[in-house]
């Protein structure tokens, strides 16, 4: 049976499209319940963004909430949402348990954005110069939260093939409570394409990226100081140009206008910056989930160079739309050769467009994904039954955290 729907959103931050690439996977979620009339809330206790959406303008409801504050439970209460999405594990973390308690019919949906314990151990591993392998996620503390919160919920949201088979064959999670929903894109149309700037009136290189990302900082530090005095000796006369919202002095202070090394800061439009550049670098040597900026380079057709971990489930087993490789000078060269050769550029920018209207066609992953959440719905209480770990974590959670919660908002309570 098919219910009429209100979702409640718990963000992290409040969704900022233009700034960063999970801004925009959760706009792609909300336009598809929208296209279904379901009713959206927002709600984040993080300070308000100059750069978050105009909520008005989208028909959400916007609500300011506070971390280990018991007026949550009353909003809750209140709202009665049929759906409680939570952006990220850290949130479930601290709303889970009173979505269970005060909401217990609520379908509690997590939408991971990437796997922060996957991200994190191989950052370690790069730190210490060495290969990153899958026993190195045993050892991190977030890898052990982050799986009890997929667990306590009802459905886990997987943006990437390679880190849904992580979880299943190396966490041995069960298949029925994790969900694949990639990127939801439009396909690229042919009248599109026509209107793209061509191969002669495109120039320069670039990347993109938010700088409060680690990965996104250590790519163009990468940049900086091994991969672009390659580039710029072959091409003396080219530049690059770095976009990316919140960068810090560390990352203005590698402007470089005589290298041709240009920190430009946050882009108006994403879209524009690089439907202007006829290549983009994306040399990521850690990280995880699915890379914002090289789905911009495709839908704008610039081709692009980027690492393994960069195209990762990038691509399902379609040839890339430029290069990829983890040799500096493998990398140096094939940016080169991308920049100058019209022929290889052209076709790179035909198998982008055949990479975002195969992998990422957003009708058929959507449809996929509303009828696996009525599929839950429908059968919730059969379905947590099946999924003992996540009851028992739940039980362990609301007789743990609960009363850590209540402590730290009786402590937080002004003298009177």
């Amino acid at each position: 049976m098919q219910v009429s729907q209100h979702i409640l959103i718990i963000g992290t931050v409040w969704p900022e499209p233009n700034s960063s690439a999970a801004g925009s996977r959760t706009m792609q979620l909300i336009e598809q319940f929208q296209k279904l009339n379901w009713g959206i809330t927002f709600a984040c206790a993080a300070s308000d963004s100059d750069f978050s959406i105009d909520f008005h303008k989208y028909d959400i409801k916007k609500v300011t909430i506070e971390l280990n504050n018991s007026s949550f439970d009353d909003f809750i209460k209140k709202l009665q949402p049929t759906i409680v999405l939570f952006d990220r594990f850290m949130i479930e973390e601290q709303f889970g348990w009173r979505v269970a308690e005060n909401c217990p019919t609520a379908l509690r949906v997590l939408d991971t954005i990437d796997l922060h314990c996957l991200r994190l151990a191989r950052q370690q591993a790069f730190k210490e110069k060495r290969t990153f392998v899958n026993d190195d996620l045993l050892s991190i503390d977030v890898a052990k939260r982050e799986i009890a919160s997929i667990y306590r919920c009802d459905m886990t949201l997987m943006i990437s093939t390679y880190e849904m088979d992580l979880l299943k064959k190396f966490f041995k999670i069960d298949a029925d409570i994790l969900h694949y929903t990639p990127f939801l894109l439009n396909p690229i149309q042919e009248k599109e394409i026509l209107s793209w700037p061509l191969f002669e009136d495109r120039k320069h290189f670039v990347t993109i990226g938010n700088f409060l990302h680690e990965p996104n900082w250590n790519s163009v530090l990468y940049l900086k100081e091994e991969i672009w005095p390659l580039i710029r000796k072959q091409l003396p006369d080219t530049e690059l140009h770095i976009y990316g919202a919140y960068p810090s002095p560390k990352v203005t202070q590698l402007h470089q206008p005589k290298d041709g090394f240009l920190i430009k800061g946050r882009a108006d439009s994403a879209q524009e910056v690089m439907l202007n550049a006829k290549v983009c670098l994306a040399p990521l040597r850690f990280g995880a989930g699915l890379k914002g900026k090289l789905i911009d380079a495709m839908e704008c057709g610039t081709p692009s160079v980027t690492t393994t971990v960069g195209a990762e489930a990038m691509h399902s087993d379609m040839e890339w739309g430029g290069f990829i490789t983890d040799n500096v000078e493998h990398f140096a060269d094939a940016a080169v050769n991308l920049y100058t050769n019209k022929s290889v550029w052209f076709n790179a920018q035909q198998q982008g467009v055949k990479i975002i209207n195969h992998v990422f066609e957003k009708d058929n992953q959507a449809q996929l994904l509303i009828e696996k959440i009525y599929q839950i719905q429908n059968n919730l209480t059969l379905h947590r039954q099946q999924n003992f770990i996540g009851s028992l974590l739940m039980h362990h959670t609301i007789s743990g955290t609960k009363y850590m919660s209540r402590w730290i908002e009786e402590k937080n309570k002004k003298p009177l």
